[in-house]
């Protein structure tokens, strides 16, 4: 939800980021429309209410006829004030569904555009070179026992997997570092539920345009998660928080469901576009003040395990026009995947302002005593693609894949994966 205070002083502020989105700048006049409506309502509604107050009082200190007629004016009033309470909270929600048509103002300084607009800040890593032909991670894995595509398209459909031996050991050793690396950065561990309430998919943004990513169940009225920042951002919904110690920041773990939809024909080839997948996620409540701050520590720490891992990447502002209705910012993280010869996203990190927590009522106390809307922020520690960049990045002629060394010690120490039966 937008700020209503800004969506008043500064309408063409969102109008411009409406633009650079991409989407429809109208919603904002519908808003200040819906929003002038709901505020002249609430004033008749608060006048009728304080006469109401008023004539009862004078009611109290009527007696005989005198108050027999004021009695009769009272009943009138009292229908009055329900009539006027009722518009005022038509005109509420009014303004609530136009509001929520308003995406969140991007910060200023991104790019504009779309998908192809976004600016490289910075490539880290030297780009993988063989002396013979690469394979590419579904082979690899094939040959080394850790992913089985075909069975998983048997028990499931398409787009579904197994992650055998080796393969599942690799995804929870590299979850298990992921987890670690939150630990240390002060996250709590949550493992979450991975299906929740409308109101809760409702509140963190994603059942605008892209609703037909996610899987229902109709009948009992909850959500499959496409990631654990939905769970995450419900957590302290309806809450006043603290945030006098510093920002609240959780590590969620949980399993993925993504139909994928409008992606056929992209990526049919292994694990990199899947319907499940796990996830480390991080997510952070903070002061509004300190979000952008908290974006750079967020995107510092996803560095700091894709560098552990040897992997060569790029850091990307997204553009306006490729960001989620709850993202003011998002930076991508693109890994060098060898036998594509070209970079691909493994994780990302959005600062959603307080876009979030204005739809989940998630709020903290200031020094004047009086509560504000948080800043929520997420991020991808780890998750199940990697697995396609670390097999391509690492691997050597006889098909064998060198073990990064960060996650040597959550295998027993292996160092080097063996094709199955060398």
């Amino acid at each position: 939800m937008i700020d209503p205070v800004l969506l008043r002083e500064n309408p063409d502020v969102i109008r411009a980021s409406q633009v650079a989105r991409g989407s429809d700048p109208s919603f904002v006049d519908v808003a200040l429309d819906a929003d002038a409506a709901r505020r002249a309502a609430l004033a008749q509604f608060e006048e009728l209410r304080a006469e109401q107050n008023v004539f009862s009082k004078k009611v109290g200190q009527a007696q005989g006829d005198e108050k027999k007629a004021l009695l009769a004016e009272v009943a009138q009033l009292a229908a009055k004030v329900k009539e006027a309470n009722a518009a005022a909270n038509a005109a509420d929600e009014a303004y609530t569904e136009a509001a929520r048509k308003i995406q969140n103002p991007i910060i200023d300084g991104i790019p504009a555009g779309g998908e192809d607009n976004f600016v490289t800040l910075r490539e880290v890593g030297t780009i993988p070179t063989f002396d013979f032909e690469p394979k590419d991670h579904l082979e690899l894995g094939e040959s080394l026992g850790a992913i089985d595509m075909a069975r998983g398209t048997k028990v499931s459909g398409a787009r579904f997997y197994f992650l055998r031996g080796i393969g599942a050991r690799l995804e929870l050793a590299l979850m298990n570092l992921a987890l670690d690396r939150a630990l240390e950065a002060g996250f709590i561990p949550l493992i979450t539920p991975t299906l929740v309430r409308p109101d809760i998919m409702q509140g963190t943004g994603f059942l605008g345009e892209h609703s037909d990513e996610i899987y229902y169940l109709p009948a009992d009225d909850l959500y499959l998660t496409g990631t654990s920042e939905v769970a995450l951002a419900g957590y302290h919904s309806d809450e006043i928080i603290d945030l006098a110690e510093g920002p609240l920041r959780y590590a969620g773990w949980s399993t993925c469901y993504r139909r994928e939809a409008g992606s056929s024909g992209k990526d049919t080839r292994g694990i990199i576009r899947v319907h499940q997948f796990n996830k480390l996620e991080m997510f952070v409540y903070t002061l509004p003040e300190e979000a952008e701050a908290e974006h750079d520590r967020l995107v510092a720490w996803q560095e700091g395990m894709l560098q552990s891992l040897g992997l060569s990447y790029r850091v990307i502002d997204v553009a306006a026009g490729d960001l989620g209705s709850s993202a003011a910012r998002k930076f991508d993280i693109e890994a060098w995947v060898p036998t594509q010869g070209a970079f691909r996203e493994l994780t990302s990190t959005s600062n959603c302002t307080t876009y979030q927590s204005r739809r989940l009522e998630t709020r903290y106390r200031t020094e004047s005593g009086k509560t504000a809307p948080v800043a929520t922020l997420n991020g991808t520690l780890a998750t199940t693609r990697w697995l396609v960049a670390i097999l391509e990045t690492h691997q050597q002629a006889d098909g064998s894949v060198i073990v990064p060394e960060a996650l040597r010690p959550y295998l027993g120490g292996l160092s080097v994966i063996t094709p199955v039966g060398v």
